[in-house]
């Protein structure tokens, strides 16, 4: 009988600028990775070519050949029975249903499990990272938007409608800022990397001084990404420090209610954004909850950064693809 093959797992964190790929076996230790940029034209049938094209190369990287299954995190609704994932709206183009998961399977030839991108960014740092110390674990990404997920008891939870987490579409300001969602006064309104970039193009179109702009241009980008708004707070950017503290006082009661409900053991911030400005980030944003939390001072619930940093997502992937393996072995 020949010997039993080493598992080799694919995770795949897709999100509206980058496409990030990790190969990994058992040991979740990456072996092969590559990241691409998203397009912006074509919808999911695009998305779906450059999730190929970088799955390709991260095999390439590792020297390996076969995969025994593959992890894919999105944002956006995920059909838990098909795989299919609709209303995408950070991803252009994706507005309708796509089945996702078959037509990664018909390309890959191997199993694939679907789910919503901070889900299983949250799985890969239960399993793998910051969160792994815990049972009860509220998850914040703050990226283009801002997305949530809840583990309870070691679960991740989906709730009725598969919407379980969604924090960004909490109310900070009732009357507020236009979301992203037709709403008014929505986390992400304030919060996400997009929003906060109409808010600077709106600010500069006024007069205000920014280097905002400059250092995107400078960095050969179309967006004003993550690391541009770092780069201009390192430098003092004034419009750059107000977008922040504008994220910040909108995250603060936010967080702190949904902590007063849930009672979790602890809140990890993640996402582009998040990632991005660190466990600083995380500490203004502890500061922020505490005049809204029931339990202040040495009780309040730790607020940290993710620990597997940009590849959460990935690496969630792989720790999903994992689980799908071992259970069709």
């Amino acid at each position: 009988m020949p010997p039993r093959r080493a598992p080799l797992y694919a995770g795949i964190d897709v999100g509206a600028t980058k496409i990030e790929v990790v190969i990994t076996g058992a040991d979740f230790t990456p072996s092969g990775q590559a990241r691409i940029a998203t397009p912006l034209r074509g919808g999911p049938a695009a998305v779906v070519t450059a999730i190929e094209t970088a799955v390709t190369e991260a095999l390439a990287a590792s020297s390996a050949k076969r995969l025994t299954a593959v992890g894919i995190g999105v944002p956006g609704e995920v059909d838990a029975a098909t795989g299919a994932v609709s209303h995408s709206p950070n991803i252009r183009g994706w507005s309708a249903s796509y089945p996702l998961r078959a037509e990664l399977e018909n390309r890959f030839g191997t199993p694939v499990a679907v789910e919503n991108d901070v889900r299983i960014a949250l799985l890969g740092e239960h399993r793998i990272g910051t969160a792994a110390p815990y049972r009860d674990v509220l998850a914040v990404w703050f990226g283009t938007g801002v997305g949530g997920a809840l583990l309870l008891d070691g679960v991740i939870r989906k709730g009725r409608l598969g919407a379980c987490g969604e924090i960004g579409h909490a109310c900070a300001w009732p009357g507020g800022r236009r979301c992203s969602c037709g709403r008014r006064g929505c986390l992400e309104a304030y919060a996400g990397r997009a929003s906060m970039e109409r808010r600077a193009k709106e600010r500069a179109d006024k007069g205000d001084k920014t280097i905002l702009f400059h250092l995107m241009r400078k960095a050969g980008r179309t967006r004003l990404t993550s690391g541009v708004i770092a780069r201009a707070l390192d430098q003092g950017d004034r419009l750059a420090n107000e977008l922040i503290n504008d994220a910040v006082r909108a995250a603060g009661p936010v967080i702190a209610s949904a902590v007063n409900v849930l009672d979790v053991d602890a809140v990890i911030i993640g996402g582009g954004l998040g990632t991005r400005l660190g466990q600083p980030f995380a500490r203004r944003i502890h500061r922020a909850m505490q005049p809204h939390l029931l339990n202040d001072g040495r009780k309040s619930v730790p607020v940290v950064s993710a620990g597997l940093g940009d590849l959460s997502g990935a690496l969630g992937g792989v720790v999903l693809a994992a689980e799908l393996g071992t259970a069709r072995a």
